[in-house]
C-alpha cells in the first residue's frame, strides 16, 4: 500500500477503492478518480506490480474485491507508525509528495510529473508539490548543464 503511494503517486483514498481487477501488470484502473473523470490510470514500476500480483495471488483476493481492506484511518495510522519507526514524521499525502519530487529530481520532465504521475489537470498544481531546491543542488544542475 505504501509503495503504491510512494511510487505510483497515488493518493490515499484511490488506494483504498482499487480492485483486484483494477490491476492489470504495470497498469492499475482508477475508477471515479478525484479529478472528475469516469476513468484514470496509474503506472507502476515492474517490481511493484511483481508484488501486487504476488500479494492479490497469496491472499485469494477475487477480481471484484477491494486489494485493502483498511479505513482511512487505519491508512493513515499504519502511514504514522511507519514514519515512526524511522523518526521521522509521515502522512499518506507526503508518500504522493515524495513520488513527485522523487521524479522530478530523477529528470523526469514536469509535464510527466504533472499529468502522469500525479495525474493534474494543471502544470502549477505539480509545483506545490516538489520540495525546494537547496542551494547546493541547484549549483550541481547547473554545472551538469553547463559542462
Amino acid at each position: 500500500m505504501l509503495e503504491l503511494m510512494a511510487r505510483g503517486g497515488m493518493r490515499v483514498g484511490e488506494v483504498l477503492k482499487l480492485k483486484a481487477m483494477d490491476v492489470h501488470d504495470r497498469k492499475l484502473t482508477l475508477r471515479g478518480p478525484k479529478s472528475g473523470k469516469d476513468r484514470e490510470h496509474v503506472f507502476i514500476p515492474q517490481k511493484v506490480a511483481d508484488r501486487r500480483k504476488e500479494y492479490i495471488r497469496d491472499n485469494g483476493i477475487q477480481p471484484e474485491h477491494g486489494i485493502f481492506p483498511l479505513s482511512y484511518e487505519a491508512t493513515r495510522s499504519m502511514v504514522k507508525k511507519a514514519g515512526d519507526r524511522v523518526g521521522i514524521r509521515l502522512r499518506p499525502h507526503d508518500l504522493r509528495r515524495h513520488a513527485a519530487t522523487y521524479a522530478s529530481r530523477s529528470g523526469v520532465p514536469i509535464e510527466i510529473v504533472s499529468k502522469v504521475i500525479l495525474r493534474h489537470s494543471n502544470l502549477s498544481t505539480a509545483q506545490i508539490y516538489l520540495g525546494k531546491v537547496p542551494d547546493t543542488e541547484a549549483m550541481r544542475w547547473i554545472e551538469n548543464i553547463y559542462a
